[in-house]
C-alpha cells in the first residue's frame, strides 16, 4: 500500500472506488450547504445540515474530533482563511463563506471546500473566488501520471499570478494541500506554489487534496485564541477551494466533484476516466 521511499500511500482501484463513494458524500453535502447559504443563516445551522447528511448516508466525519476539532465543517467567513468553527455567527449580505468538509466511508476519506457568496457580493470578491477556483482546477489538471508534484503547485501559482493587472493576490504558504486516503492528512504535502528542488513523481494510485487558499491582500496570517481559526493580518478577504483527486492511468479523476471533473477536463482537452464512470 505504501511506497517505501517516501511513505506515500498507493491505492488499489477498489480502494479508489470507496474513496469515490466518500467523495460523493462530500460533494453532495457541499452542494446542499451551498444552497442553504443566505443572509440570516448561522454557521451552526450549516454544520447541522452537514451532520444530518452524514447520518443519513452511512458516513462519518473526517473533521469531528480531529485534534479536538468540535464540528463537522469548517466555516470561514470573510477574513477567515481556514478552520473557522461554526456556531452562532449570522451570515450577512455581502459576506462570503468558505466551507470545508470531509467524510469517511469504510475507513477511506474524501475532502473538499467551496467558497460561497452570501447574497450580493462585490465584483472584487467574485473575482477572488473565480481566480482561486480556476487555480484549483489548473492544479487538478496537472495531476497526471509521469509528472511531478511541483507541476501541481506551479500550475496553481501561475493561474493566481495571471490575475488582471493591478490585482496582486496573496498565496497562503503555511497551509497546503495533502495526500489523502486511509487518513485525511497524509504524505505528500501539496504546496499551492512552485518549489525548488526535486519533488515526488506522480504515479497511478496516488490521491491528493489540492486546496489553494488565496487572499485579496497580504497572505500574512495569524491564529485566533480559539487555536483553530486562521485570519488575515491585514483584514483582507480570503478564499478557499479544494477537491480530492485520484491519479489514474486514464487521467485525473476528481473524487469529490459530482461529475468527477468530466465537464472541466473535456473543456480543456485532458483525458479523464470521469466521463465513463459518471
Amino acid at each position: 500500500m505504501f511506497r517505501r521511499k517516501d511513505r506515500i500511500e498507493i491505492k488499489t482501484p477498489a480502494q479508489i472506488e470507496v474513496m469515490r463513494a466518500a467523495g460523493l458524500v462530500v460533494g453532495r453535502t457541499l452542494e446542499a450547504l451551498r444552497q442553504a447559504v443566505a443572509p440570516g443563516v448561522t454557521t451552526g445551522h450549516l454544520d447541522a445540515i452537514a451532520r444530518d447528511y452524514l447520518a443519513t448516508h452511512g458516513a462519518t466525519s473526517s473533521f469531528l474530533g480531529y485534534y479536538g476539532y468540535p464540528a463537522v465543517i469548517c466555516a470561514s467567513v470573510n477574513d477567515e482563511i481556514v478552520h473557522g468553527i461554526p456556531g452562532n455567527r449570522v451570515l450577512n449580505d455581502g459576506d462570503q463563506i468558505s466551507i470545508d468538509f470531509g467524510a469517511i466511508i469504510d475507513g477511506w476519506n474524501g475532502d473538499a471546500a467551496i467558497t460561497v457568496p452570501v447574497g450580493s457580493v462585490s465584483p472584487e470578491l467574485e473575482e477572488l473566488s473565480r481566480v482561486t477556483e480556476a487555480s484549483m482546477w489548473a492544479g487538478l489538471s496537472a495531476a497526471l501520471v509521469g509528472g511531478v508534484l511541483n507541476d501541481i503547485g506551479s500550475a496553481v501559482e501561475a493561474t493566481i499570478r495571471s490575475a488582471p493587472a493591478g490585482q496582486s493576490y496573496g498565496i497562503v504558504q503555511e497551509y497546503v494541500g495533502h495526500g489523502i486516503g486511509s487518513k485525511m492528512h497524509m504524505e505528500p504535502n501539496v504546496p499551492n506554489y512552485a518549489v525548488k528542488g526535486k519533488t515526488p513523481t506522480l504515479v497511478e494510485g496516488m490521491a491528493l487534496a489540492i486546496e489553494p487558499m488565496v487572499c485579496a491582500g497580504s497572505a500574512a496570517n495569524r491564529t485566533l485564541d480559539d487555536e483553530w481559526t486562521v485570519v488575515t493580518v491585514d483584514g483582507s478577504r480570503a478564499c478557499h477551494w479544494e477537491h480530492t483527486v485520484a491519479i489514474t492511468a486514464a487521467g485525473p479523476w476528481v473524487l469529490t466533484a459530482l461529475d468527477g471533473g468530466a465537464e472541466y477536463f473535456a473543456s480543456v482537452g485532458i483525458p479523464s476516466p470521469a466521463a465513463s464512470k459518471n
